[in-house]
C-alpha cells in the first residue's frame, strides 16, 4: 500500500468495497476498524446467523473471518487490486448466544503472489466481555480490480 495513502482513505477504500458484499450486508455486518494490515469486523447476532440450536452458525463465523483477513489483506494490496481468498482454515473454539461477533484479521506475510492473513473470532456479550471463538488462517492472492 502507498505509504501517503491516509487512515481515513484507508477505511474508505475499505468501506467501499465492503459496501459491495451483499452477503455482510444481508447478515447486518459492520466495518470497525481499518489499520494498515488489519480489520475488524463485527456481526451482531440475529435470526440470520444461527443454527438449529440457536448459537452463531459456524458458516457465519468463517464467513466473518474470511471477510476480516481479506480487508486486512486488501489494506496492503496495491491500488487497482483486489484479494481473493484461496483457501482458509478455521478452528471453531466455541459455540455462543446472544451479543455479537468481532473479527479481527491481521496480515502475517504480504508477498507479491499471495498473502497469508489469520483472524481471531471473539464473542462479545452483553457486558462487553470477550470470548475466544474461532481462530483461523487463508491464504489470498491479489487479482485486478474488474470494476
Amino acid at each position: 500500500m502507498d505509504a501517503s495513502v491516509t487512515p481515513s482513505e484507508l477505511f474508505q477504500r475499505i468501506e467501499a468495497s465492503f459496501a459491495r458484499q451483499g452477503m455482510m450486508q444481508h447478515l447486518g455486518a459492520r466495518l470497525v476498524r481499518v489499520e494498515p494490515g488489519l480489520c475488524e469486523v463485527a456481526l451482531p447476532y440475529s435470526e440470520r446467523v444461527t443454527q438449529q440450536q440457536g448459537g452463531f452458525h459456524g458458516g457465519a463465523m468463517g464467513a466473518l473471518a474470511d471477510i476480516a483477513g481479506g480487508y486486512a489483506a486488501l489494506t496492503v494490496a496495491p491500488e487497482g487490486m483486489e484479494v481473493t481468498t484461496v483457501e482458509y482454515k478455521i478452528n471453531f473454539l466455541a459455540a455462543f448466544q446472544g451479543g455479537e461477533l468481532r473479527a479481527t484479521g491481521r496480515v502475517t506475510k504480504a508477498g507479491k503472489r499471495i498473502i497469508v492473513a489469520t483472524a481471531e473470532v471473539a464473542h462479545v456479550d452483553a457486558s462487553g466481555k470477550l470470548s475466544a471463538c474461532a481462530l483461523m488462517q487463508q491464504t489470498l492472492v491479489p487479482v485486478p480490480k474488474t470494476y
